[in-house]
This record gives structure tokens, sequence and C-alpha cells, in this order.
């Protein structure tokens, strides 16, 4: 291969192509701020490893998520309630773009992050209408073993 062509861009070409991409990212503001919800859904996934918080609108839609190890928790950090509580602060402020009205919470998991969560999201002054429950029960269980023959 030859040598490479090395092209200087003149000052007048410079600013034209600044002010297309501030154009652009203006235009791409203008439509995050414009996204207005009435109401949106909070799922909060609580395990005994994370917690996971997604936002979504009432067709389902996620709009935006967070999580205690998207956020730099590691180990057994990101299932303490404190964790939970930054996650929350962060979708806190996610919603705050879309300004619901009205907020429903559902809850899934036994992990100790599920009520700092809740508290802190309702601690950011959302109008929330409802929190539902949806951990899963198991009804009966594997089959137990065999008992041991001597």
């Amino acid at each position: 291969m030859g040598k490479k062509k090395v092209v200087k861009q003149t000052e007048e070409q410079i600013l034209k192509e600044k002010e297309v991409i501030d154009t652009v990212r203006a235009a791409k503001m203008a439509i995050k701020t414009e996204k207005k919800i009435e109401s949106c859904r909070l799922y909060i996934n609580a395990s005994y490893n994370n917690t996971m918080i997604t936002i979504a609108d009432k067709d389902g839609n996620i709009l935006g998520w967070s999580s205690a190890g998207s956020i730099g928790f590691s180990g057994p950090k990101k299932s303490t309630p404190f964790a939970a509580s930054k996650v929350a602060e962060m979708i806190n402020e996610k919603i705050r773009q879309f300004n619901p009205a009205t907020i429903e919470i559902i809850v899934k998991g036994i992990g100790s992050g599920r009520d700092a969560a809740i508290r802190s999201i309702a601690g950011g002054g959302f109008n929330i209408s409802s929190i539902k429950d949806m951990t899963s029960v198991p009804h009966n269980g594997p089959r137990p073993k065999k008992v041991r023959r001597v």
C-alpha cells in the first residue's frame, strides 16, 4: 500500500460540520423532552443477587432501566437495601423526563431491596396509584428423594 493522503479541512468546513452536529443534537434532545406519558409502570425485580428496576409505559414499551450492577455495586453489595435505594434514585431521575401523572409499581422477588426501592420511589414525590406483589410461589416443588436403604 502507498502513503495515505491526509485531507485538511478549512475552518469554514469545520464550522459547518459543527452546526450540523449541534442541530442534530438539539433535535434529539427535543424529542426526548417532548415525550410525555400520563401513566407508567415500574417493575422492581429484587433477587438474592441483584435489584433491577425497569420503567415501561402502559403498552409495555421500555422507557428506561437500571440495576445495582450497572451503577457500580459488585458482589454481595448488589443485593443490599442501600444499593436498591441508589437504583431507585437513578430511576427517579429518568422518570422526571417523562413527567407521568400516575405510577404503578409491580414488585417481584424476595430480595432485601424491595422495601428500600419502594420507599425511595415514593420519596421522589410521584403519585403512586398501586403497588402489586407478583412474586411467584411454588405450588408443590420437585419430587423428594427416595428413602435411603442401608
